[in-house]
């Protein structure tokens, strides 16, 4: 009895070492060679990978318990109303936030009875997509900026070609479509709603005060 409890420690020990190793693997390509030389942003970094270590240790720790799967939900429960509220977090860094608390569930609780091996093609899977989505540079963006524009004469319908030249021309941007915000007769000025596309998302974030 003493010896198979032994040898049920020892493979416990293998296999917690064998999940963290890819783990760790994982976590750094993703932050180190598919984040971090897109945004630099060190401070996201010490971010992903501390929820993703912990976040590892407390399934694997606690998964033996048979609640595996309502455990999994439990936690992206939780995690579903953690919120920033010091800075604006983009939609593009919640997503990586996302990716690393899957890898460490998927790390921690994976059914491994026929080996490692698809357990470490799924995370090859995740990785390689969020590397191709990351450079997904044949997709443009549709920005928006406001523009106090001195020239009514030119807000005029039949004048919008005009418009979006002299803009584009003042502007350096491939300017494609104009919307008429608010006109101020008084100061001859208009705000307009300029848009272009661009390789980037250059549109602002609601901030912690718009929310509140």
């Amino acid at each position: 009895m003493e010896t198979e409890e032994k040898v049920n420690a020892v493979f416990s020990l293998g296999d917690f070492g064998i999940r963290s190793i890819i783990d760790i693997v994982a976590i750094l390509i993703l932050v180190g060679l598919i984040y971090y030389p897109k945004h630099r942003n060190k401070d996201f970094i010490f971010t992903f990978v501390l929820f993703n270590v912990i976040n590892f240790m407390i399934c694997y720790l606690l998964g033996a318990a048979k609640i595996k799967m309502g455990f999994a939900f439990g936690l992206f429960a939780i995690f579903s109303i953690i919120k920033y509220r010091t800075i604006v977090v983009s939609i593009k860094d919640m997503g990586y936030f996302f990716v690393c608390v899957a890898l460490g569930m998927l790390n921690s609780l994976a059914n491994i009875s026929d080996g490692f091996t698809i357990l470490m093609v799924c995370n090859l899977v995740i990785l390689s997509l969020t590397y191709f989505l990351e450079r997904l540079n044949f997709i443009n963006n549709e920005n928006v900026k406001e523009i106090i524009y001195d020239d009514v004469r030119l807000i005029k319908p039949d004048l919008r070609d005009e418009l979006i030249a002299d803009l584009t021309e003042r502007t350096g941007l491939e300017i494609h479509k104009v919307e008429i915000v608010s006109i101020n007769y008084l100061k001859d000025t208009v705000l307009l709603k300029a848009y272009y596309y661009s390789k980037e998302s250059e549109n602002s974030l609601p901030t912690v005060s718009d929310n509140d």
